[in-house]
């Protein structure tokens, strides 16, 4: 019995010192591994909600990685600069170590390009109005040499939880589906607002009111006339600088069904009433000599100088107009006004033409998925601000115009907040044709210098136009069979 008892105080003795010994080594055992620190970002979700224990690592939104991380990017170096684009490369080759961007950026780009266009060894990224004077652009859409954008549109943003089309300024990309068919195939992105520009000093000194009606615009030209001056002028040699005037003149008087059957061919789309009303305003304009002299032989600079010297009180243009002309010489006091074009009676509709410039990835693009990334990139809101800022342009984005009010001029801000008070936006585009040689845009506005100088009618105008766009209805009709 008693080594019994014996036995069991020695083996409780050493259970304990087991258990002592145990605990100690627990409380000495070494901590893990530190695990790499997460992104900033992670850290704010991690502090907002603490996630369940997983065995799974969290998911992690982290930059795509590319096979493929040299870009080569084509820009069309106009009226906004390349100083943006050098910057927003720099900052994208940071943001994704190891991509290395090549830019190529030229204003007369297209031609640039044109020998990699023919070789079929396109850039993989192309920034250029869709109206370039080389009409590449516009070649290419009717080629279907670009790729469609619609998951890149469909795609989220690379700042905000939301898709990207949910970002671009409403109806914008309608007009960037070219077939009509739902499909993306260009990015808007410099948005325009076109219109006639005015002396603001001098109207406010003279006491002259911005003409809402076209009764109240003539009767400026003979108060210009006693002041020694011009009411209007326009880039001679470029007439479809007119286009700012036509456009929303033509709606103002049909509508914008009126529009549409032009843009679409449709017969008899230019014989209509308010065709040949808008017609008419520039044919008075020639009949009672309110055309500045020599307009008709001026290039786009020399006609602008000399409206910028007062020679004439109107001239059409676009939001650009302040920056491309800073440095060109003016008269004394000159601010620049903006206005959409008149209407037939007061209180009527007014309209003016908005116009983006696009962002394209080529169908046969090296690197196409790259090329999107940098796409969306442009569309950050700290790109936005950025591209105001070394551009002085406003982008196709919801508060676009807001974004770069601090950097942009106040005529530019002015020009895109004429919505904000009943003007209606129109923009024009022209039904994408299968390859011709007949280009309708200088169908168009080519034969305005003939009536400027008297030697053609508006109903030889018209009907030089209709017969243009009854060649392309054929067309159409013909490559659909």
């Amino acid at each position: 019995m008693k080594d019994n008892l014996l036995r069991h105080a020695v083996l409780l003795s050493m259970l304990a010192l087991i258990v002592i010994f145990v605990s100690a080594c627990g409380g000495n055992q070494a901590a893990p591994p530190e695990q790499p620190q997460q992104p900033a970002a992670q850290q704010e979700e991690a502090k907002q909600e603490e996630a369940p224990k997983s065995e799974e690592p969290a998911p992690t939104e982290e930059k795509k990685e590319f096979a493929n991380k040299e870009l080569n990017v084509a820009v069309f170096e106009g009226g906004y600069g390349k100083a943006y684009w050098e910057e927003v490369i720099k900052r994208f080759e940071a943001d994704y170590p190891g991509v290395k961007v090549n830019l190529t950026s030229n204003p007369k780009i297209m031609d640039v390009i044109k020998p990699q266009l023919v070789a079929g060894n396109p850039p993989d990224f192309i920034y250029a109005p869709l109206t370039e004077n080389t009409h590449t652009i516009q070649a290419m859409i009717k080629e279907k040499a670009f790729l469609e954008l619609n998951d890149v549109f469909d795609s989220k943003t690379l700042d905000q939880d939301v898709p990207l089309k949910d970002v671009i300024t409403d109806g914008m990309l309608e007009y960037a589906q070219p077939y009509k068919d739902g499909k993306i195939y260009y990015a808007p992105f410099y948005v325009s607002t076109l219109g006639l520009w005015y002396n603001q000093t001098l109207f406010e000194q003279k006491g002259w009111k911005a003409p809402e009606t076209w009764d109240e615009f003539f009767a400026l030209g003979e108060t210009a006339k006693q002041e020694g001056r011009s009411l209007f002028t326009y880039q001679g040699i470029y007439p479809s600088y007119n286009e700012s005037v036509v456009v929303p003149t033509i709606a103002s008087f049909g509508g914008i069904e009126a529009i549409a059957k032009i843009e679409n061919y449709e017969e008899n789309a230019f014989k209509s009433d308010a065709v040949k009303q808008a017609f008419e305003i520039y044919n008075q304009i020639a009949q009672k000599g309110y055309l500045m002299p020599g307009t008709v032989a001026l290039n786009h600079t020399q006609a602008q100088t000399e409206f910028l010297k007062g020679k004439a009180l109107f001239i059409p243009n676009g939001n650009w107009f302040e920056g491309e002309m800073k440095d060109a010489p003016r008269e004394e006091g000159f601010k620049f006004g903006f206005m959409a074009p008149p209407v037939k009676n007061a209180g009527d509709q007014r309209y003016a033409q908005t116009s983006f410039e696009g962002l394209y990835i080529p169908l046969k693009a090296k690197n196409p998925e790259l090329a999107k990334e940098f796409l969306k990139y442009q569309y950050t809101e700290e790109s936005v601000k950025s591209n105001a800022e070394k551009s002085m342009g406003v982008l196709a984005v919801k508060n676009g115009a807001e974004l770069a009010k601090p950097y942009i001029s106040e005529s530019m801000y002015n020009s895109v907040k004429v919505f904000d008070n009943g003007v209606k936006p129109v923009l024009f585009q022209w039904t994408v044709t299968p390859k011709t040689e007949i280009i309708i845009n200088d169908e168009l506005y080519n034969p305005l210098n003939n009536i400027m100088n008297k030697k053609s009618t508006v109903d030889e105008w018209m009907d030089r136009v209709e017969k243009a766009s009854a060649k392309l209805r054929d067309l159409m009709a013909k490559s659909s069979q």
